[in-house]
């Protein structure tokens, strides 16, 4: 799966890790949910994180389509919430 992370490009993940991701996923939109701006912010540096440290950087001139966009690390709250979708960022 190739996902765009906002501002910095493209990363490869594999099938298997899409489970960690979405325990992360469910973590920053319970935060959502609830406005606890800290906790967002937390949990989405860590999804951020575990997407780069489990994904194969794709080069900057690689122009493969995206199948999911993640926000930027300075996103905000209201940002991140309009891109959520029925299953969060990491649908699965």
């Amino acid at each position: 799966m190739i996902v765009r992370i906002m501002g910095e490009g493209q990363v490869q993940i594999s099938a298997e890790d899409i489970a960690v991701l979405n325990e992360l996923d469910n973590e920053l939109e319970a935060a959502i949910e609830v406005g606890d701006e800290p906790v967002f912010r937390t949990k989405l540096h860590a999804l951020l994180d575990k997407v780069r440290q489990v994904g194969k950087a794709l080069p900057d001139d690689s122009l493969e389509p995206s199948e999911l966009i993640l926000p930027p690390a300075d996103a905000s709250i209201e940002e991140v919430r309009e891109m959520l979708g029925d299953q969060g960022l990491i649908p699965g």
